[in-house]
């Protein structure tokens, strides 16, 4: 497409307000080949010139060569740089010497796998080089094909999920293909984060035992969209030495990559345009004025929902044959229908696609022309595979990526040098988390005896939780080797995905249809008696949300509003002896690290009316609250700097606040994480002062708070930043962030929850904090007279440290493991 005559259009069109505010023209990068140390057989020469291929790029050189010695590699490029050839080519060129040779390909969802078995069998079958004998494994896969692939196929496609529960657990039957298995492929390691990356690590940890089991060690290809920590990440999936492959030599067609900040609503500079509204306008004229094929990516299921209908209405208006040219695409549709809206993308029979993350990842979609990003996706990797799901040829491409009023948005719109210029973000995983370990050390249990030279497979806490697994009644020790006897197929038991294994199914009460299934919290927040779920488009009342059954009853109808629900949370530390806090002096402030626990709990909902952001109504919920063990850092600000907050007339409690969602923001940039993976608080009964926590959203943590606690200089310092360049006065959702929460939330004042924290507070906070030139804020209205003096009635912060008791496994995780066992006991003999 012509990106420079469709921005200069859209940027003279009546309403445009300077939204564009950086376009950065990225041109076109010519290949660089090389040679490898042997020269490839002339069977795969023959099959690489049917595909239009002469010479290999330099990356792809130096992965092949490695892997021919034996080194496991992970491959780091750029979207669209032939990284499949990486790992194709030696699996190919092993096949033809020694044709009784298996590969294993893994992939992190199934309709990948599916799309990598079309190019393989397009690669090899163009040639026909050899019997390729391949096939994925999967959930959708017929139990009369398993078999067939089990005992004959050389190369089988699958994901974590099918490898946890159908391969490990019956790997008696696959003793054929292991033994033969020289090659393990696995690709978007970049995906592999936080609780599911954790889960899939000691799943590949599970494997390389089994392959020991029957004498093989097969060679590790991995490949990665460009990260902070690609060694270390790669290293820690496996959990052996990996050697890093990032020279890049694919071309690239030219792309102009734009940063779009929607324009003030009005004069008092508080709140932004919609960006769903931005986006449904682009789109609606890339598609409508430019017939430029669309992919537009949005940050949750209800956007997804939300803006399909948008943009179905906008090109309704333009021409009627258009309302059915675009689809929605995400999570929670049933594999069919996702299976059809990926061919009718790859056909062109659709314009346009709105969707989740679900399509970031390299399904072949076609050659589309333009990607809109609503809002940072939270890394830099994810934006740039969104943004290459345009151009991914040669061809010119635009990508745009729309600000939210959240922090992180603001903070990149303003910092454009940082997007385009560096990348410091760092992927976190936590194999030896003990909640995550327990349930894989029963899978490994069931899969083989448990000796002590699988403590250097899983780690330190292996010992302590095999004890409690043989208290339960669930391992037992015969000749210093460990036995599993608890129930079968432990492995149903754990979802890679999540640590909640309480899934909601939700159903169609006209015709008993299932037409999806969500976890617990989405199902409190989305799916609550009286809410209004979108899917594909349509509304749907929610009658009764069944917790004892775990479904959601939803009849459809004509809705012109939806719902929002309201949270709030509740932050105790934990007095561990086992597990003291790490305590340090943090300039004038104190701050720490250890267990805590959260409690979350949904309580309200909102009534929105669409294409406004007014409440028409309210209601209250009774619904559980959720407990979480978990770690956070936490920070203590001195007495004096909170005593110079209050004295110009402003609240240091709303310092804080304002402090906390500013670094609940910037944080992302740091560590490779979801908005959904970390949370916030201030606290003040914890610590006898005032305190600003930040956990970790699942169970005995996952590392992103202590990577905070290690970085709290320079993630503070670009929270101050990103507070002083906003051009707001008193403060705004993209700076000082969310709203302040209540003390006493009804409906009668829930309204007053769209009050931001107070900036100047947080601003001259932050600024005594950071030990920097003192700033003086602005007297709130109303306030006239001199800065208050004198005592100050904040409690001064007093912590005991605990004693530094050192034991196996600290004994409140012990005692939640066991918890967490009873509970699947109890879900068994309900099922």
């Amino acid at each position: 497409m012509q990106t420079k005559s469709f921005l200069d259009k859209i940027s003279g069109v009546r309403g445009y307000r300077e939204q564009i505010v950086r376009a950065e023209y990225l041109p076109a990068q010519d290949a660089e080949c090389g040679e490898l140390a042997e020269p490839l057989p002339e069977p795969i020469r023959q099959m690489l010139a049917a595909q239009g291929i002469e010479q290999l790029y330099t990356h792809q050189v130096s992965a092949i060569d490695a892997v021919r010695v034996g080194e496991n590699v992970a491959v780091v490029t750029s979207t669209a740089s032939g990284k499949t050839l990486c790992y194709n080519i030696p699996v190919i060129e092993r096949l033809l010497s020694v044709p009784d040779s298996r590969a294993l390909y893994m992939f992190p969802t199934k309709a990948l796998a599916q799309d990598q078995l079309r190019g393989l069998e397009k690669l090899v079958g163009g040639a026909k080089v050899l019997e390729l004998k391949a096939g994925t494994y999967d959930g959708d896969t017929p139990r009369s094909r398993r078999r067939a692939l089990r005992d004959e196929a050389n190369i089988i496609m699958t994901n974590p999920d099918m490898l946890h529960c159908g391969i490990l657990p019956n790997h008696s039957r696959w003793a054929h293909f292991i033994e033969r298995l020289d090659f393990v492929v696995i690709d978007e390691i970049h995906s592999y984060r936080g609780i599911f990356g954790s889960n899939v690590a000691n799943v590949i940890r599970r494997l390389r035992r089994i392959c020991r089991h029957y004498g093989n060690q097969p060679v590790f290809i991995l490949c990665s969209a460009t990260i902070g920590n690609p060694g270390e990440h790669a290293e820690t999936l496996l959990g052996m030495p990996v050697k890093i492959v990032d020279n890049d030599g694919a071309p690239r067609g030219p792309k102009t990559f734009v940063l779009w900040n929607p324009p003030y609503l009005d004069e008092t500079r508080m709140a932004r345009r919609s960006p769903n509204i931005e986006a449904q306008e682009l789109m609606t004229r890339l598609i409508a004025d430019h017939n430029a094929q669309t992919i537009t990516f949005v940050q949750s299921r209800v956007t997804a929902e939300l803006l399909y209908r948008y943009a179905q209405d906008a090109l309704a208006e333009e021409d009627p044959r258009l309302r059915e040219a675009i689809r929605s695409y995400r999570g929670g549709y049933l594999p069919e229908d996702r299976r059809a809206i990926e061919k009718l993308l790859f056909n062109g029979d659709l314009m346009g696609v709105i969707s989740t993350n679900a399509l970031e990842l390299g399904i072949d979609i076609g050659s589309l022309d333009a990607s809109i990003l609503v809002g940072y996706p939270g890394t830099i990797a994810s934006a740039w595979q969104q943004a290459g799901r345009a151009g991914r040829r040669s061809d010119e491409s635009l990508a745009v990526l729309i600000a939210r009023e959240q922090p992180i948005d603001q903070y990149l719109a303003h910092h454009p040098e940082y997007f385009f210029g560096q990348n410091v973000e760092r992927a976190i995983i936590d194999p030896e988390n003990p909640f995550i370990l327990y349930r894989h050390l029963r899978c490994a249990l069931q899969e083989l005896p448990l000796t002590g030279r699988d403590a250097e497979l899983f780690g330190k806490h292996t010992g302590g939780v095999i004890e409690i697994l043989a208290d339960e009644g669930q391992a037992k020790e015969i000749k210093g080797a460990w036995y599993w006897r608890g129930p079968t197929a432990p492995a149903l038991d754990v979802g890679l995905r999540t640590t909640d294994d309480n899934n909601y199914v939700i159903q169609r009460t006209d015709d008993g249809q299932v037409i999806g299934q969500i976890d617990e919290w989405g199902a409190f927040s989305m799916l609550h008696d009286e809410a209004i779920y979108m899917h594909e488009g349509a509304t749907y009342f929610v009658e009764r949300l069944d917790l004892g059954e775990r479904v959601a009853y939803v009849r459809s109808g004509d809705y012109d509003y939806y719902t929002m629900s309201v949270d709030r949370t509740e932050i105790k530390l934990l007095d561990v002896p086992e597990e003291p806090p790490l305590e340090t002096q943090w300039r004038a402030s104190q701050a720490g690290y250890g267990p805590v626990e959260v409690t979350s709990l949904v309580y309200m909902f909102r009534k929105i009316k669409f294409y406004q952001q007014d409440s028409i109504g309210f209601g209250n919920l009774d619904l559980p609250a959720q407990v979480l063990d978990t770690n956070a850092v936490w920070i203590v600000p001195n007495r004096e700097a909170l005593r110079r907050v209050r004295s110009f007339h402003h609240d240091p409690a709303e310092a804080l606040y304002g402090i906390s969602n500013a670094v609940l923001g910037v944080l992302p940039l740091y560590v490779i994480c979801d908005r959904s993976d970390i949370g916030a608080t201030v606290n003040s009964s914890n610590l006898a002062s005032p305190a600003i926590f930040i956990y970790d959203r699942y169970p005995g943590g996952l590392g992103f708070a202590r990577k905070c606690y290690d970085l709290l200089e320079e993630i503070f310092t670009a929270a101050l930043k990103l507070m002083e360049e906003c051009p707001c006065t008193s403060g705004c959702p993209s700076c000082v962030g969310a709203p302040l929460p209540l003390e006493q939330p009804t409906a009668e004042n829930i309204e007053t929850r769209g009050l931001v924290p107070d900036k100047e507070a947080a601003i001259c906070l932050l600024h005594d904090m950071l030990e920097l030139e003192p700033y003086t804020p602005s007297l709130p209205p109303g306030y006239e007279s001199p800065p208050l003096s004198g005592r100050s009635d904040i409690p001064v912060a007093t912590v005991d440290a605990p004693p530094l008791p050192i034991t196996p496994l600290p004994e409140h995780i012990a005692r939640k493991i066991r918890a967490q066992i009873h509970e699947l006991q109890a879900r068994r003999r309900h099922r």
